[in-house]
């Protein structure tokens, strides 16, 4: 671990500042936005757009990357990412926000992609999981702190845009000094949608549900928040908890996940969730309920999804692998870009009890699904199933997804069984 340290710690200072910055855009917007007098029709789309942004980065940067090189690219969309920070008290205008939000989103999914890239070419075939595993952590805390200097400013103000555009800014120093040379990006022919789903319903369906999940999450968590009227320690903690959750339950429900039938879990996690939504709907507990529900939603969100990825590569052969997690992650994001729109309009209807309605929901039919398909196909066996790996979902980029890829693809192989002619 110490050697993974020494060999990375730029990029995981860099990705925590970045991390700081972007996790604090969608509190400071959703704060700001009800102090300019936005609706919440208004602010659902200016969320959503982020995620459009990052859907079409994750399929337009890495050809970019392939003609002008990772450090180009790197500089160009940081600055950008920089600018359009800080921007935002300058142009409070719901249209100009929207732009802003879908540049932004373009700019940071490309600023993951190159950072993962030379995450993976430092690392080894020994070493990878654990980088990846601290990089999860740097961007999970990067988030929390994000959440801690928010409370701390003064949302109606300018000087928390500045911060955030100065911390994502000092962000690119270490890893631009630090940089080295990344290998070109390979060009996997994707998987039809419809193979994809032949090969796992759950996983498709349930990876598209929770795109929306994640994406009401990080995007209307502090919208709900302003309408709500909690103060900005209150907004700042509930956002916090919604990520501290899904750190702290990761690993544990990611080790059952390998003793166990993961459909299992898929569905006693959703239905935590959802019981953790009524009670945020509910309003028991005050301010106290609603950090619970907080911490319960997030702690379960985040396995879920690394559990559908898992899943989902228990059924495949190690050579389909990358098509289908290509698939999947665009899966996920097409359901990102609705999960804002659909909250807000749910918010406008039902104030902001509309926020846990819309999450429960998606909850209860990930559970209703996951039981459906319990009937419709036999558990594979526990001891035949790749491992469990930590996943953020909302900076999962087409690198880190490759990166896991490798390692399926290399325990896929340790666990088949030779064939008479290799034996």
């Amino acid at each position: 671990m110490l050697s993974v340290v020494r060999n990375s710690w730029a990029l995981l200072l860099g990705i925590g500042l970045l991390m700081v910055g972007n996790g604090m855009q969608g509190t400071l917007l959703g704060v700001r936005g009800e102090i300019e007098g936005f609706s919440t029709a208004a602010m659902s789309i200016i969320m959503s757009a982020y995620f459009a942004g990052f859907l079409l980065g994750s399929q337009f940067v890495p050809d970019l990357i392939r003609r002008v090189g990772h450090v180009r690219v790197f500089a160009f969309l940081g600055s950008l990412a920089s600018a359009g920070l800080i921007m935002y008290p300058a142009l409070t205008n719901p249209v100009a926000w929207v732009l802003l939000r879908l540049l932004l989103g373009f700019c940071f999914c490309g600023v993951y992609i190159v950072s993962e890239s030379w995450l993976n070419n430092t690392t080894t075939n020994e070493t990878r999981g654990r980088a990846l595993s601290l990089y999860i952590i740097a961007q999970m805390i990067g988030i929390v702190a994000a959440q801690a200097l928010f409370a701390y400013g003064d949302a109606s103000e300018y000087e928390l845009f500045v911060i955030v555009s100065v911390l994502v800014s000092l962000a690119f120093a270490p890893i631009l000094l630090s940089a080295t040379p990344v290998p070109p990006f390979a060009t996997t022919k994707p998987m039809s949608f419809r193979a994809l789903y032949r090969v796992s319903p759950l996983g498709f369906v349930g990876v598209f549900l929770l795109g929306a999940v994640f994406s009401a999450l990080f995007g209307m968590a502090g919208v709900f928040g302003a309408q709500a009227q909690l103060t900005t320690g209150q907004i700042a903690l509930f956002v916090s908890a919604i990520y501290a959750g899904g750190m702290v339950l990761q690993y544990p429900i990611g080790w059952l996940s390998d003793r166990m039938d993961r459909r299992q879990l898929v569905v006693a996690g959703a239905i935590v969730g959802a019981l953790a939504c009524g009670l945020g709907f509910s309003g028991l507990g005050g301010v106290n309920g609603l950090m619970v529900s907080a911490l319960l939603i997030g702690g379960m969100a985040n396995p879920l999804y690394a559990i559908l990825l898992a899943y989902t590569n228990d059924y495949l052969d190690p050579e389909d692998m990358a098509s289908a997690s290509a698939r999947l992650l665009f899966v996920n994001g097409v359901g990102a870009i609705g999960g804002p729109l659909l909250t807000g309009w749910l918010m406008s209807k039902l104030g902001p009890a509309g926020f846990f309605v819309f999450i429960g929901v998606l909850m209860v039919l990930l559970a209703v699904y996951a039981v459906w398909r319990m009937s419709r196909r036999a558990a594979i066996q526990s001891d035949t199933t790749g491992s469990f790996v930590a996943m953020a979902p909302m900076v999962t980029t087409p690198v880190t997804m490759g990166n896991l890829v490798e390692e399926w693809e290399e325990e896929a192989a340790e666990n088949t069984p030779p064939t008479d002619a290799a034996a």
